[in-house]
């Protein structure tokens, strides 16, 4: 069997595209199996009524239409490749067979190929559904909002920073962010999560997600060919078309096969002749079984099939493999190195702990401080802000007069007081030993501190931290109940590192780390462990994501990262690279299976060709049938 991939993403089924001869061209080659065994029957009724010329006629037909497809599949392989391949062998023994008088075996070996053939691009088809399914959902046409009026257009007109609007019920055309509006946005299509997620202004949508309650005025972010929705498709396309290195070992071994099966079908034409005593017709006979039985259809097929619908697989899961190699690996792996921001925490730093001094209103130093740092754009102020409104219910008040000192805090005057919020050394405080300590204790624990005081008094101090994924835990004991060894690479100092990886569960931490130095210790633990995976989501991730043997990319990092890595995790999701080695897994003991079942059928079949006691009908059910099972059995990995 040629289980070369064909493109099939234009593809549709009757029901969409409403057109019957769509459906009739999809199935044409199950049509015409199906048609050949009517034919076959009907010829077989004809010959028992000694109608036998009529019955030839018959069975001719039924060998035309029900070979056709793959006889012109494996004619212009041939000529293409150079190379005979295992559509050949079956047309040959179909021939044969009706050259010694066995029509019927002939023309069931036919139906039986075709039928096989004809489930094989069920399977392809079955497994390119999500992405077909995908490229359906995303609009032609937009609403573009401009200087008050609104007209449809393009998608492919829209530009960044256009204004569209998105009504309720609608499918978003493009990625954006909202500047109007409120909604809840189903977006089971990028990430696979039923769940429908609020969003509200600011927040980021995506192309192909549906806007299921609010109206909505969309700016738009990217192009519409650059968007994450057009990325999952390049992506799916590009990994089902890359074959896996056990794929390509079977490619190159099926050519040579081919050439010595028909090398010892010639020596068998002639030998047992001589060398048994076998009649000639009984000799050709047992040369046109050895042909249908010798050839490797199910061999070939227990490969791609079983890849390409565990790719199906991840992509309806928001696990995106950019390649067969890619998903083979994974089950290889050894250790899996993370990176730290933004992979095993989230990446944006939240407020802790919030300390004031005893003699004073905590709500009242919190208010002035997060009116204050409203005014900075830095990470730090944002969380402080963030924690104030959600711990406030009165406004924040406006300061006198602002100075931002970078890298050290800001000064500030309310109410004719000054106030001095940042690092220890930047405030002027006379600090107690109580506050030394707890101020030690929250820096030992990985936390980052800031000072508050008014005039020359100490007013609170303020824990930070890049808080650990609720996920993480979880995800690192699934890989650890997997047998995988877990490193944490960090730019952080030891102290944080320390408190995040004990936080986080990961077997090993490497702190103070640059870019180029992430690299040096991932080529450093692939020396020591052999296969290992980089994690991370930045640009200063991908040289390691490049480096290591599978590269994990989260779906929220830097377009950088996405290119680079091998495997996108679509949604955030930590526990789904468990998820993923688990189906890696699932699909190498599933080609296991299938090549050790194929490789004994064929044996069996071959040693009982030459005993003498298989019949051409058994030897095509046994060759063919082992074919679809082969299948069948690869299809398991479509299901969750």
């Amino acid at each position: 069997m040629n289980t070369e991939t064909k493109p099939v993403y234009q593809t549709q089924p009757v029901a969409e595209t409403g057109n019957p001869f769509a459906a009739i061209k999809t199935h044409a080659e199950l049509i015409a199996a199906l048609f050949s065994g009517v034919l076959i029957l009907a010829g077989w009724l004809l010959d028992r009524e000694g109608f036998q010329s009529a019955s030839v006629a018959v069975y001719l037909a039924a060998f035309v239409i029900g070979g056709f497809a793959k006889a012109k599949e494996g004619i212009e392989d041939t000529i293409e490749n150079k190379e005979l391949n295992v559509e050949m062998l079956m047309i040959f023994a179909a021939i044969g067979s009706a050259i010694i008088g066995y029509w019927t075996e002939g023309a069931i070996l036919i139906f039986i190929f075709a039928l096989s053939g004809a489930l094989e691009t069920y399977t392809m088809n079955k497994s390119h559904k999500e992405i077909s399914a995908l490229m359906d959902l995303q609009p032609e046409e937009a609403l573009l909002h401009s200087a008050g009026q609104e007209k449809k257009v393009h998608v492919s007109e829209l530009v960044i920073g256009d204004h569209i609007l998105v009504k309720p019920g609608e499918r978003v055309p493009s990625d954006g962010k909202i500047v109007k509006g409120q909604t809840t946005i189903d977006e089971a299509a990028i990430t696979g999560e039923s769940m429908p997620v609020s969003k509200a202004t600011d927040d980021e949508i995506f192309a192909g997600t549906v806007n299921l309650n609010g109206s909505i005025t969309v700016e738009i972010t990217k192009l519409s060919n650059d968007t994450l929705f057009q990325k999952i498709i390049k992506l799916v396309q590009s990994a089902q078309s890359e074959k896996s290195p056990s794929q390509l070992f079977i490619e190159k071994f099926e050519g040579r096969y081919v050439k010595i099966v028909l090398s010892v079908v010639a020596l068998m034409m002639v030998l047992p002749h001589f060398l048994l005593g076998w009649s000639w017709t009984e000799t050709f006979y047992r040369a046109m079984i050895l042909l249908v039985v010798a050839s490797p259809c199910a061999l070939v097929a227990s490969i791609m099939p079983a890849t390409l619908a565990a790719i199906s697989n991840g992509a309806r899961h928001g696990i995106l493999f950019k390649g067969g190699v890619h998903l083979e690996n994974l089950s290889h792996l050894h250790a899996i190195a993370f990176d730290k921001t933004g992979t095993l925490t989230k990446g944006k730093p939240e407020v802790t702990d919030f300390v004031a001094v005893s003699d004073v209103s905590a709500e009242e130093i919190l208010a002035i401080t997060a009116s204050i740092e409203r005014h900075s754009t830095h990470p730090l102020a944002q969380a402080i802000v963030n924690y104030a409104t959600e711990q406030l219910n009165q406004p924040l008040s406006e300061p006198n007069y602002i100075e931002d000192v970078p890298g050290w805090g800001v000064k500030a005057v309310i109410a004719d007081e000054e106030w001095t919020i940042g690092k220890a050394n930047f405030t002027p405080s006379n600090q107690t030993e109580e506050f030394k300590l707890k101020a030690e204790a929250l820096a030992q624990s990985g936390k980052t501190v800031v000072y508050v005081t008014r005039g020359e008094e100490l007013a609170a101090i303020i824990a930070l931290k890049d808080v650990v994924r609720q996920e993480t835990k979880a995800a690192i004991e699934l890989l650890k109940k997997q047998g995988i060894y877990t490193i944490m690479l960090t730019g952080d100092s030891k102290e944080t590192a320390a408190a995040i990886a004990a936080e986080s569960h990961v077997d090993e931490f490497i702190a103070e780390c640059l870019p180029e130095t992430k690299v040096d210790q991932l080529k450093a633990l692939k020396e020591k462990y052999g296969n290992v995976a980089m994690v991370g989501d930045g640009i200063n991730d991908a040289p390691a994501l490049a480096s290591a043997n599978v590269g994990i990319a989260m779906g929220e990092g830097t377009d950088v990262a996405l290119e680079t890595a091998d495997v996108v995790l679509m949604k955030n999701e930590l526990p789904k690279i468990a998820e993923a080695i688990s189906l890696s897994r699932r699909m190498n003991a599933i080609v296991k299976q299938n090549i050790i079942f194929s490789i004994t059928v064929i044996m069996v079949l071959i040693s009982s060709n030459f005993l003498q006691v298989l019949d051409l009908p058994y030897g095509v059910i046994g060759h063919e049938g082992s074919t679809i099972l082969v299948i069948l059995n690869s299809l398991r990995l479509l299901r969750s």
